[in-house]
């Protein structure tokens, strides 16, 4: 099987592209964990993703205000975020491109800039609420004023993704660590807030939607936890990776992926759980809604002691810079994928950062840093409303049997995605019902299906691979 494969200069990530070897000569006879070491790190980008400062904001008011109710949505976001960021790797590996440049390859240049469009929203709401999420962690750990905050965080992340030059391994070790770092913190707390194991099982498990504002909140925690920048970036930085491109390489890296997206993504659900948890146990019991991070962090103080309140600044704060670090790698992917852009890599990181930087600094002045919460669940509504203009493509592409062979996706796992963008798109649409009423819908839902038309009809399909 022969697969397209970008031009050396339209490479996603070109200074790090490939630069990464995985076996040496003899391949697979190289033994299965020196393998699975080198193939481990790009799962853990993504993954900081799903522990963001946004999920915070909602997986905080979901505790607070349900207890252990919401984490059946948590567990179902994180089983639907596996199953996607599994196809895009296998997009990645066997196309060679990521999902930026397969839909510029592959749908009209008009369908293809209004993608692009949408997902340059998402980013900027998920970078907002990164940025505010960092700079509030910044404020409590050294009273440094919110505005400053977010221009140190917008500035310190460019420095670190310096590292990308000297070697991608450097930025995902940094991240690693920062991820061991959350997970350790909230390990702690919620060994002192001896939360209801009982309750946790059952809220794990049994659907339900607890009173008013239950189904905001969970299309938050669905648009905190499945991402839709996180898709290109995916199919991006698994191409980091210098391996074969015969069949019996390809399946090797996709299946070495596999088990990197899942080990990475469960650990993502770990952190998710524990700051609802976290919160069920301290806020819901004594009957506080949270809806600041400062308050929740000041709440911490005499519930569970001044070790705990710093552990928890110490991981937002982990959390903030090690999502914004990806944010904007994944900004640069969607902007070269879609427009190919040729400019130098730090000012398009730049350009991206500052996209961001502008409306956080204008919302953080303008409110002070409060109902930083709220802040946060709409922006990660914002990205639910994304998702399946994202979702949709990269079901379209990775089912294509012209462009992936052998390795175009069955028709139970099609049914599998196709079920999951359509249940998000529900979701979405009742969501939009109760808040903007029948008639808005009404027009909205109609330029929605036109535009889905439009993608759906503007796919160009091969006449061979």
């Amino acid at each position: 099987m022969t697969v397209p494969t970008e031009p050396d200069h339209h490479r996603s990530l070109p200074e790090a592209h490939r630069t990464i070897p995985v076996w040496q000569a003899g391949g697979l006879a190289r033994p299965w964990w020196r393998r699975m070491l080198a193939f481990s790190g790009p799962g853990f980008l993504v993954a900081v993703g799903y522990m963001d400062p946004g999920n915070w904001g909602t997986d905080l008011a979901g505790g607070s205000q349900f207890g252990y109710a919401l984490l059946w949505v948590i567990l179902a976001s994180n089983l639907m975020a596996m199953f996607l960021q599994v196809l895009c790797a296998r997009l990645g590996l066997v196309r060679g491109q990521d999902l930026a440049q397969a839909c510029r390859d592959t749908y009209s240049r008009p369908t293809s800039i209004a993608l692009w469009l949408l997902c340059e929203i998402a980013i900027i709401a998920c970078d907002l609420a990164e940025l505010v999420g960092a700079a509030v962690a910044l404020n409590l750990l050294f009273g440094i004023p919110l505005v400053w905050g977010v221009v140190i965080t917008g500035f310190d992340v460019l420095i670190l993704l310096m590292l990308v030059n000297v070697g991608f391994r450097w930025l995902e070790a940094i991240i690693i660590a920062l991820v061991t770092t959350i997970g350790l913190c909230f390990a702690y707390s919620i060994f002192l807030a001896q939360p209801d194991w009982a309750a946790v099982a059952a809220g794990s498990v049994i659907p339900s939607l607890p009173g008013d504002g239950a189904l905001l909140i969970s299309l938050g925690i669905l648009g905190a936890t499945v991402m839709p920048h996180n898709l290109y970036l995916h199919s991006s930085i698994v191409q980091t990776r210098a391996h074969g491109r015969g069949p019996s390489d390809l399946k090797a890296a996709i299946g070495h992926n596999t088990f990197d997206t899942i080990f990475a993504l469960g650990a993502a659900f770990f952190v998710n759980a524990a700051i609802l948890v976290l919160a069920a146990a301290v806020f819901w019991k004594s009957g506080i809604v949270v809806d600041d991070l400062r308050q929740a962090h000041e709440l911490l103080k005499p519930a569970l002691g001044g070790a705990a309140a710093t552990a928890f600044a110490v991981a937002l704060l982990a959390s903030g810079q090690s999502s914004t670090i990806t944010g904007t790698l994944a900004g640069q992917i969607v902007m070269e994928g879609f427009l190919r852009i040729r400019i130098k890599p730090w000012i398009r990181r730049a350009i991206t950062r500052g996209i961001a930087i502008v409306p956080a600094l204008m919302i953080v002045s303008a409110t002070g840093g409060r109902d930083t919460v709220q802040l946060l669940v709409v922006s990660q509504v914002v990205l639910s409303m994304q998702l399946p203009f994202a979702i949709f493509p990269l079901m379209m592409l990775t089912s294509d049997k012209a462009r992936m062979g052998a390795f175009a996706n069955g028709r139970l796992v099609q049914v599998i995605g196709y079920s999951i963008c359509a249940v998000i798109a529900a979701l979405n649409v009742y969501l939009l019902w109760s808040v903007i009423g029948p008639m808005w819908l009404g027009l909205l839902a109609a330029v929605m299906a036109g535009f889905a038309a439009w993608v759906r009809f503007g796919y160009r399909r091969p006449t061979a691979i």
